[in-house]
């Protein structure tokens, strides 16, 4: 089949397979705090890292309406720092409490349970006991074009300005994926835990 993007019911399709397509996807557990000093927690599927030297991050956050930002874009905009958490098989149920519709200024580390570890390049804590966390400044965020009910998308690109990893996931000097059991976003409503890790090296052409 082929069809045009937002045209799958015509196709046979009941929902639109975008990002059933594009999978699995990292999640980024934003942690951010807006000027008042209220802090916010929330995951974002629409997240990777897109550099490394200098490291840049990358999530895009889903207008909430008519002149009404996302808790986590107005606390970025407001203070120029968020910190990544990666969510692993233990943080599961903890993200998903964190994606309510809480209301401007409520903590969602208080409504999941979570510990508040403080930063130390960026005045954002970050969630006690994942495996690692991103600390980072806010490089730019690009309003991205809007769709025919002009709803919009808002990326924002990071620098990653410190870098936390519990050393219970360090094996020999590498991060150890089957320790850290990482979760991935599919589509729908369906998320996955990635627990089949193999090595393949890049082929060696001829002198």
């Amino acid at each position: 089949m082929y069809f045009e993007p937002m045209d799958y019911e015509n196709a046979g399709l009941a929902h639109n397979p975008l990002k059933a397509i594009v999978t699995p996807r990292p999640i980024g557990w934003i942690s951010s705090c807006g000027g008042d000093g209220s802090v916010n927690l929330a995951p974002y599927s629409f997240f990777n890292l897109v550099s490394d030297d200098p490291g840049i991050v990358v999530f895009s956050v889903q207008d909430s309406g008519p002149n009404r930002q996302k808790d986590t874009l107005r606390n970025v905009t407001e203070t120029g720092a968020f910190t990544v958490n990666i969510v692993g098989a233990p943080q599961l149920q903890a993200m998903n409490t964190s994606s309510g519709d809480y209301p401007y200024g409520e903590n969602e580390f208080v409504a999941a349970g979570l510990e508040m570890v403080p930063g130390k390049t960026v005045d954002v804590p970050h969630v006690g006991g994942v495996p690692s966390a991103l600390e980072c400044k806010l490089f730019e965020t690009v309003k991205l074009p809007a769709n025919s009910q002009g709803g919009h998308y808002t990326a924002v690109l990071g620098t990653v300005t410190g870098i936390f990893v519990d050393a219970s996931v360090v094996v020999d000097g590498k991060i150890s994926y089957a320790i850290i059991s990482p979760v991935a976003r599919m589509g729908y409503h369906d998320y996955a835990n990635i627990n089949d890790f193999f090595e393949l090296r890049r082929p060696v052409l001829g002198n």
